[in-house]
């Protein structure tokens, strides 16, 4: 059992911190940083769990049952990859072979579970047609930010495994960080099926408009403005 009676301690002061096995290192250290990204991508997480608690009963084209589903979902599975995601960083706080024997670690149970989790969703989405812009009316931009930040702590990942080698981050922990990030990205799609909107496709250059298209409608906005101040 965990027990905290105070957050400060004094020993970091010197820039150093310590591994679950007891050594201290410099802060900067690699596996310090994927600590701190899990750490990160555990707070995104609890935003979206908010952001998802506090949905209208209706919104434009969806109903209330449709944003219940969601948000039943969302708390079920949200609270069960925060305490994964603590699992993960205190796993990363130590080499492999250093860990204590009572910590349980981050299976395939749990890789399999974010793998069950996309098929059944995706048997409810249209196949993409092309690739989605990171924006919606609800939750859908943070769930991509936790998306985006979750391919940073698998980067971080591999960044530890070139300097300390093969051996240094279990294969396992590398699978559920990448399933996890695949998650995120089709919990946004189901999100925004369910929010009732449709998704923003990505443009290529070739066919959009031309930006100066938005200089104008400032200056139109302006002048709108101007007449309006104008008038008696």
């Amino acid at each position: 059992m965990v027990r905290i009676n105070r957050v400060y301690t004094g020993t970091g002061d010197d820039g150093s911190s310590a591994f679950v096995d007891g050594s201290r290192h410099r802060k900067s250290h690699l596996r310090f940083v994927a600590v701190g990204t899990c750490d990160e991508l555990n707070s995104i997480v609890g935003l979206i769990r908010r952001e998802c608690k506090v949905l209208p009963s209706h919104a434009d084209g969806g109903s209330s049952a449709t944003i219940g589903r969601i948000q039943n979902i969302a708390e079920s599975a949200l609270d069960r990859i925060q305490n994964e995601l603590f699992d993960l960083g205190a796993e990363l706080a130590c080499e492999p072979d250093k860990l204590p024997e009572y910590m349980q670690l981050i299976d395939s149970n749990q890789c399999d579970s974010l793998t069950g989790e996309m098929d059944a969703w995706l048997e409810q989405l249209d196949p993409l047609t092309s690739f989605i812009l990171p924006t919606g009316a609800g939750p859908e931009p943070i769930i991509h930010l936790a998306r985006t930040v979750t391919r940073r702590l698998e980067r971080g990942l591999i960044a530890i495994e070139d300097e300390e080698g093969t051996e240094s981050v279990r294969k396992v922990a590398k699978v559920y960080v990448n399933r996890l990030s695949d998650w995120f990205f089709v919990f946004a799609r189901w999100v925004t099926k369910n929010m009732g909107e449709e998704e923003t496709l990505w443009t290529p250059l070739g066919k959009r408009g031309e930006s100066s298209n938005v200089a104008n409608m400032i200056r139109k906005i302006g002048s709108n403005d101007a007449d309006y101040d104008n008038l008696d």
